[in-house]
């Protein structure tokens, strides 16, 4: 069985500060030509997104900006949450091969199991992100009632700001994980999908 060794630099993420359960997402696709998988490769550093954060190109890329809603109540001189709803705007950026249909067996191979990674990695960020609005919602909303919306609202604020440090930590270690493990990890989902393709070819 033919192994395959490769390198790619990782992803990124990056988070616009606001506040959100519900996600909004669209996609945006950059093309990219090459070959040969240095090709690709190089291509992907050279054309793929820019994250700020890093102050490089990124082989995909999610932006997202959190937006809070908060409807506050008044009664008996105490102010208190009557609604909270937070949502998620989020692009993301990922790469198309313009090359994938006269590429050989093997160089498809690669690039059909790195771009469904990609994929899989800039999805795993908007898992983090909901979660994270959720937490944003059920913590304004178990605010105790206040004497003043204002001091409520100051109160919701801090909270929120609070949890989107959170949130940007959770996705920042995200990366690191990620980042420490891509090459074994996608060696592992090659070498799977050789075994797959090996025993197409030869049943039983």
């Amino acid at each position: 069985m033919k192994r395959i060794t490769l390198t790619f630099a990782l992803l990124a993420f990056v988070a616009w500060p606001a506040e959100s359960a519900d996600i909004s997402r669209t996609y945006t696709y950059f093309s990219i030509g090459g070959k040969t998988l240095s090709e690709i490769e190089q291509q992907l550093r050279s054309r793929g997104p820019h994250v700020q954060s890093t102050g490089q190109r990124h082989p995909g890329a999610t932006r997202m900006e959190f937006k809070t809603k908060i409807t506050y109540k008044e009664h008996k001189r105490r102010c208190r949450i009557a609604d909270v709803k937070v949502t998620v705007d989020a692009r993301v950026f990922l790469p198309r091969w313009r090359n994938r249909k006269t590429a050989g067996p093997e160089t498809a191979l690669v690039w059909d199991t790195l771009s469904k990674d990609i994929k899989r990695h800039e999805e795993s960020h908007l898992g983090i992100a909901k979660r994270y609005a959720r937490s944003i919602e059920r913590e304004i909303g178990d605010l105790a009632p206040h004497a003043s919306c204002e001091t409520l609202q100051a109160r919701a604020e801090r909270v929120t700001q609070k949890k989107l440090e959170e949130h940007d930590a959770a996705q920042a270690r995200f990366d690191r994980i990620e980042s420490g493990n891509f090459e074994w990890r996608l060696m592992r989902l090659l070498n799977y999908r050789l075994e797959q393709l090996e025993k197409g070819r030869n049943p039983g």
